[in-house]
């Protein structure tokens, strides 16, 4: 089974390919399950960097050099205790220099990683990381292109290695995961992206995870459920100064998993009018003074005529303005007033008349401007301003406008990729330096209800979250009233930065791209399926569809054996036969082989729980699995009779 992950909207649509014939054919399941079970038996401790060879089918290979390639090689030492070897454009870019000395961050004695550098990922490259011996491939550059370039000749190398591609387009990720076979396309900016809108929304945030067509869950405060919602588990009590992830005592959990029925109506996002919208951008502030003097001159000056030559209103009124307009005509006989008022009337209405033209031409021109560029063509309030959009931005932005949020997008560069796509969608875009204040009072930042700054900068956020919080305090308010905090959320890779940050300066939401994604695509390289990631804080959750292996640790077992608090909770299982999800756990029937099992877990809850899974490599026969009793029913004799009821 090949996971594939597609965001509509705020939910994620779960497509399965089935690669089980292709996999028999190829033997990929035997060796992957005996490879398997040799990462988890550990490896020899004397192995060191690029020193001694490992057993073929016993390493994985890591190429890249970014964030995500940094964690992933932790995930998948300290986790899973497995051999990594990482493919670097070279020693010195991004993240190069703390992949290259990188150890082991839990203490236990582990192989540092193997290093290959090469400016290019070409056969003979991927040759010598030994792609043909590896059971997983990691592509996780930061070029699309790049990435499917490289799993078509990992391919061609190796055809029956697992290959695991970060892949931003999900149109080239469905054809990628279609063509290559054992190949799982992840995108980490859509999988960190619902923990960012969250975020930003806090507990108006609705976060759900979308198993399949009929099976709708979401995480919620447990204070804001109605009595009679269904709970599904508890996942973490967050009223301390650390959290408690999965706690022993459920009914303490203050964040819960609710299963939803029916689909969730979209809100469609509010339109405001064009008319109020034009006139807005077409009278700017020196049109609006130029207007304004016309207007008290010609009021002035009717008064005035209307006085001197005893004229009504309307006459004056006319006289007025055909003087203004250059068509007086000289009155030796007049009496001063009157010769005064025509005179000075003449000569304002020749200096205004051009300085209204000129502005109403420059308003006109910067109206079409700012209407073709996308930016904010009208105040708004309580709306997200989205400082970054490259990936994580892009997605952050497509989510919140699928909830009927209002967003405005900032970003430096006209050429970023999320530009287009906020254009498209009709939101406003900002071209600017975002440290700037002006940048940020362009974006409507006094009036906004979140700031959430993305780019990938640790200090350029920073600052932007600061200037922002400060633009904000300025925002004028009624007399008396508080001013609401800004709500802030950054993405921060250092954990020990987003640490100091959160006491210095009481920002209390940061989130890692990185960390939110590195799990799924370890995961992945295991050959087991993260649906979903749940956030909290900056830790995460994960939830997983793992199959019992035929002959592995878990089968036979029951469901309630394999949870433990603070680690793995089963939540819902499937049924091999009629494939369907049974959500209130049997306590009397074993698992067997045709059953799956979704969990949520954390990182080393599912570390430890994924070699329990593996099938073995001589499985016994399949046992007949008890029959599920229907709640009410008496079971069947074999004459076809119900049987007697069971005492009490």
């Amino acid at each position: 089974m090949v996971l594939f992950l597609k965001r509509s909207g705020p939910f994620r649509e779960i497509r399965f390919r089935d690669t089980a014939a292709r996999c028999h054919e190829r033997g990929i399941g035997r060796r992957r399950a005996r490879a398997t079970a040799g990462y988890h038996a550990g490896v020899p401790d004397d192995t060191r960097q690029g020193s001694g060879p490992e057993p073929a089918g016993q390493r994985f290979v890591v190429c890249g050099n970014g964030a995500l390639a940094r964690r992933l090689v932790t995930e998948l030492t300290d986790r899973y205790g497995a051999a990594v070897t990482v493919v670097l454009p070279s020693l010195t870019d991004s993240h190069a220099p703390d992949i290259a000395e990188f150890g082991p961050q839990t203490g236990a004695t582990r192989p540092r990683p193997r290093l290959v550098v090469a400016p290019r990922l070409t056969a003979e490259v991927l040759a010598r990381a030994r792609v043909r011996d590896a059971a997983a491939v990691a592509l996780v550059g930061d070029d699309d292109v790049t990435n499917v370039d490289s799993a078509m000749i990992v391919r061609e190398l190796a055809p029956d290695v697992r290959l695991v591609v970060r892949l931003f387009n999900p149109v080239l990720g469905e054809g990628v995961a279609t063509m290559l076979g054992d190949c799982a396309v992840l995108s980490g900016s859509e999988i960190a992206a619902p923990a960012f809108v969250a975020a930003a929304l806090g507990e108006d945030a609705p976060t759900y995870l979308r198993l399949r067509d009929d099976e709708l869950v979401r995480t919620a405060g447990r204070a804001t459920l109605d009595p009679t919602a269904d709970i599904v588990c508890g996942l973490a009590d967050t009223t301390g100064s650390e959290a408690v992830t999965l706690p022993a005592d459920e009914p303490a959990a203050d964040l819960v998993l609710v299963r939803m029925y029916g689909r969730r109506r979209r809100e469609p996002p509010r339109r405001r009018r064009r008319l109020l919208r034009t006139a807005g951008l077409v009278f700017g502030r020196n049109l609006r003074l130029a207007l304004a003097a016309m207007v008290a001159l010609f009021v002035v000056g009717s008064a005035l005529l209307a006085y001197a030559r005893g004229l009504n209103p309307a006459e004056a009124g006319y006289l007025t303005l055909l003087t203004a307009m250059g068509g007086a005509d000289a009155d030796p006989a007049a009496p001063l007033v009157e010769k005064a008022t025509v005179v000075v009337l003449a000569i304002a209405g020749a200096a205004l008349l051009p300085t209204i033209t000129a502005l109403l031409v420059d308003s006109l021109v910067h109206a079409r401007l700012a209407v073709a560029a996308g930016g904010l063509t009208d105040p708004v309030e309580n709306h997200v301003v989205v400082v970054g959009l490259g990936n994580i931005g892009t997605r952050v932005i497509e989510e919140l406008h699928s909830l009927g949020i209002e967003v405005v997008a900032v970003d430096r560069a006209e050429s970023a990729r999320g530009v287009a796509v906020a254009r498209g969608l009709g939101l406003p875009v900002i071209v600017g330096d975002a440290t700037r204040p002006e940048t940020l009072r362009a974006a409507s930042v006094r009036t906004c209800r979140a700031l959430v700054v993305l780019t990938s900068d640790d200090v350029t956020n920073l600052e932007t979250a600061l200037t922002g919080r400060s633009a904000h305090r300025a925002h004028p308010t009624a007399p008396g009233a508080a001013v609401e905090p800004l709500r802030v959320v950054l993405r921060l890779f250092d954990d020990g930065f987003a640490e100091r940050v959160q006491r210095t300066f009481g920002i209390h939401q940061s989130r890692s791209v990185s960390y939110l994604a590195a799990p799924a695509f370890a995961a992945a390289m295991m050959g087991r399926q993260v649906i979903d990631t749940i956030s909290v804080g900056r830790r995460v959750l994960l939830v997983a569809d793992l199959p019992v292996g035929a002959g592995s640790d878990i089968e036979g077992r029951y469901c309630g054996d394999l949870s433990r608090p603070g680690s793995v909770r089963v939540i819902a299982m499937r049924t091999g036969r009629a494939d369907q999800t049974i959500w209130s756990l049997p306590e009397r029937r074993p698992l067997v082989r045709t059953d799956r099992l979704i969990v949520v877990a954390t990182r080393a809850g599912l570390a430890a729980l994924l070699p329990r899974t593996v099938p073995s490599a001589d499985p016994p026969p399949l046992a007949e699995a008890p029959p599920m009793r229907l709640l009410g029913v008496p079971p069947v004799r074999s004459s076809g009779h119900p049987a007697e009821p069971e005492p009490a």
